[in-house]
């Protein structure tokens, strides 16, 4: 839609598009995610975050609508970028340990999506649209709550040890590979 900005306004609307494109991005990968994950409880998150990730789009979509706009889809080449490096590390990795490759994944896709929305909610206060920042606002919350929930099963699954099993007890410890790392170990 844009060729080039000429303002503040054009600016946002590009960002705001941009954003629309990342959550059908991320919509996509969740629906990767959960195919490969191997816990059910992994499928069961990513499965309830599309939920959440179709309801950000709406609000974006929503967004749009109270500023009187057509709805922009800019792209959002980041998120293509964050999906095609978890594609080609899910192919590289066993399955008994993808897990922790996949929740990596999650956590840097969550928080990119966090800092995208801090910029929206501060911008949208500035253009002085109390109304479209406050659905931004539930947005980054979203990002926020999926962030925590993903770093304490990354944690979890990291303490309990990174393998999965699935004969195995709930809750019972493994023997993590000694060259896969804390995937929350630098966050």
């Amino acid at each position: 839609m844009f060729e080039q900005l000429h303002t503040p306004e054009d600016i946002f609307s590009f960002k705001l598009g941009s954003a629309l494109s990342m959550e059908h991005d991320v919509e996509k990968i969740l629906a990767d995610l959960e195919e490969h994950a191997q816990r059910p409880e992994l499928k069961t998150m990513f499965r309830e975050q599309a939920a959440v990730t179709r309801q950000q789009a709406a609000n974006i979509e929503q967004s749009f609508a109270l500023l009187g706009e057509k709805v922009d889809d800019s792209p959002s080449p980041v998120t293509k970028g964050l999906a095609a490096e978890g594609k080609a590390a899910i192919r590289k990795t066993d399955d008994a340990i993808v897990d922790a490759v996949i929740l990596a994944g999650a956590l840097e896709a969550a928080h990119y999506q966090i800092a995208v929305y801090e910029v929206l909610v501060t911008n949208a206060h500035a253009r002085g649209a109390a109304d479209v920042a406050a659905l931004l606002g539930q947005n980054l919350a979203q990002e926020e709550a999926a962030k925590d929930a993903i770093k304490a099963v990354a944690t979890r699954i990291s303490t309990e040890g990174i393998a999965y099993h699935p004969t195995s007890t709930p809750g019972a410890a493994h023997t993590a590979p000694a060259a896969v790392a804390d995937p929350t170990a630098a966050r």
